[in-house]
């Protein structure tokens, strides 16, 4: 049996399986890559102490240090998946994607979440190609250029705020007929001579060359279309928690985020922790996800030791 298992190899899992090794725990680690949603930006600006980096290269260095510490108590599966977890009467039954099955006192969820996807034509084609998922990750790329954002929630009116300080002019997209920002985040940014808005407006199309240079929208009360050029689409729409895993086990909040208590990250049931996007923290950023692992870790070590 093995004191812990960690699932997720983005920021919180990497530091737990770090911390974890360190501490000589017997532990499984198990991921589907490394690196998480990081994977999918080129440019990472935020993560500390390193004021550029890629995904695909930070996913590396997140392999590297695992594997710099990992010793004969410490074992990795990349990439594997899990496709089920049961609590037994000591501990929990982690069943593997061959329907290997493999025991543990403990265990770290970091599953992440996923974006949800522009229902666009021609979207995928140009997810970071002109269309990002992360104003923070990749802002700072469209300076001086007309930009849109789609999503009238607090996440987008703060995207379009951040954005304003260095884009040409940002144009933000609502699907309803109301933003469901605060009154007063929405009064602060419409303010900005460089900003506009489009209620009861979809993006129907998006098009390009090499990059994104025009989009195609349809009001939705009149099903008028009209084309908009303009070189970035930031979308800013929600996400998708990953935790149909565990679902049936712990408490989720009504988003299907993880609820944890903030000062240890321990879940609704005894011996088992999580960290990261699938949880129910204010943010959801790759440093603030290391540093809840952190403290994921200790607490999961005094409660072992």
């Amino acid at each position: 049996m093995y004191e812990l298992i960690i699932i997720g190899g983005g920021p919180a899992g990497v530091t737990a399986a770090i911390y974890a090794a360190r501490k000589q725990l017997k532990t499984l680690f198990i991921a589907g890559e490394w690196g998480g949603q990081s994977n999918v930006s080129d440019d990472i600006q935020n993560w500390t102490g390193t004021p550029h980096i890629s995904g695909t290269d930070l996913a590396k260095r997140f392999e590297e240090h695992v594997r710099e510490y990992a010793s004969d108590t410490f074992t990795i599966k990349v990439p594997e998946t899990v496709s089920a977890i049961e609590k037994k009467e000591d501990g929990f039954e982690i069943t593997l994607s061959d329907d290997t099955k493999e025991m543990s006192r403990v265990v770290f969820i970091a599953t992440g979440s996923d974006r949800r996807k522009l229902p666009a034509k021609g979207a995928d084609k140009y997810e970071h190609k002109g269309l990002t998922y992360c104003a923070t990750c990749d802002g700072p790329l469209f300076a001086d250029k007309d930009v849109v954002v789609v999503g009238g929630g607090n996440a987008g009116f703060e995207t379009a705020s951040q954005l304003l300080a260095y884009t040409k002019s940002v144009t933000l997209i609502e699907h309803g007929d109301t933003f469901r920002a605060d009154a007063l985040t929405v009064e602060k940014v419409q303010k900005n001579e460089k900003f506009t808005s489009l209620l009861n407006t979809d993006i129907t199309e998006v098009r390009g060359e090499m990059l994104v240079n025009e989009i195609v929208y349809k009001n939705n009360k009149t099903n008028e279309e009209k084309t908009m050029p303009i070189e970035g689409i930031f979308v800013e729409i929600g996400m998708v928690p990953n935790t149909d895993l565990v679902a049936h086990l712990v408490d989720l909040n009504e988003r299907k985020h993880i609820v944890v208590d903030p000062h240890t990250q321990k879940t609704s049931v005894d011996g088992i922790w999580a960290a990261g996007d699938c949880t129910d923290v204010l943010y959801h950023q790759n440093n603030i996800a290391a540093g809840d692992a952190v403290k994921a870790i200790e607490s999961i070590f005094g409660y072992l030791r």
